[in-house]
């Protein structure tokens, strides 16, 4: 696996684990590589937690993007996978010059595949295409 897409994939998994449970940022970033088995190398660990605390500051504008794209869905109704999956490509779409649209918007659709319900992958690549039409100049 990439270390990018390893990296996305811990970042998904303490993004859920924060919404679920509520705890802080940090303590779940600490708890989850204390008890992780899978290692990290420095690379994909500092793109994770760049990713979970970028999503994080940049919330309020992202969970705004999202409810501007979903059309009779409240954010609070979406699956927890779905909508931290959106969260973190709209971060790396609107904040990360240095990723290209398609890469973040690929790896999205493939976690909602993977951890998502059997239509999520197709839920998340409508929103982020409409996202990308309209609100990206990269």
């Amino acid at each position: 696996m990439r270390k990018r897409t390893f990296a996305r994939e811990c970042a998904l998994k303490i993004l859920y684990r924060i919404e679920i449970s509520r705890e802080s940022i940090e303590d779940s970033l600490k708890d989850f590589w204390s008890k992780s088995a899978d290692s990290a190398d420095k690379e994909s660990h500092d793109f994770t937690e760049t990713l979970v605390k970028g999503t994080y500051e940049n919330l309020a504008a992202i969970d705004g993007m999202i409810s501007k794209y979903t059309d009779n869905w409240s954010i609070s109704r979406m699956a927890v996978i779905d909508k931290n999956v959106m969260r973190m490509c709209i971060y790396e779409m609107l904040y990360r010059d240095d990723i290209p649209l398609n890469v973040s918007i690929n790896e999205a659709i493939e976690l909602a595949k993977k951890y998502g319900d059997v239509d999520s992958g197709k839920f998340v690549n409508g929103i982020l295409d409409k996202i990308k039409k309209t609100e990206c100049k990269k």
